[in-house]
């Protein structure tokens, strides 16, 4: 279901609580409200359909993947990136990784661990940091 997308800065400053299974409807949302804005966005978060779950989305190469409860265990290479959000107007710099590793879970529940870089590891960085609460 194609979600509306929160703009309410106090919602999106709160950190978002583990995501289990009973949440995987979330994440079905998030890809379908993903795939609706694809014009305009390349990622999202729980928290940005008004849901305070460690949920993510994100375009891959074309593809979209969900990530349930993901953190950066690991990172190199620091650049300065210009960033827009679809739940705040204008762009803001931000401090990014060229490299990440992320552990993570599937929408099966399983655990995974996976490295990215470039692009797809900026917009996983800008994810995460919306279930943090921290907004660029």
């Amino acid at each position: 279901m194609i979600r509306p997308i929160m703009r309410n800065e106090l919602v999106l400053q709160r950190a978002s609580a583990p995501a289990t299974e009973a949440d995987l409807p979330i994440a079905q949302d998030l890809l379908d409200t993903l795939e609706a804005h694809r014009h305009s966005c390349v990622g999202m978060a729980a928290n940005m359909i008004g849901e305070l779950k460690r949920i993510i989305v994100f375009d891959d190469g074309g593809s979209h993947v969900a990530m349930l409860n993901p953190e950066i265990i690991s990172c190199a290479g620091t650049y300065e990136a210009e960033e827009g959000c679809l739940s705040l107007s204008g762009t803001r710099s931000a401090t990014r990784y060229r490299t990440i590793k992320v552990s993570y879970q599937d929408l099966a529940m399983k655990p995974r661990v996976k490295t990215f870089t470039g692009f797809t590891a900026q917009i996983i960085q800008h994810e995460i940091d919306h279930c943090n609460g921290v907004l660029i």
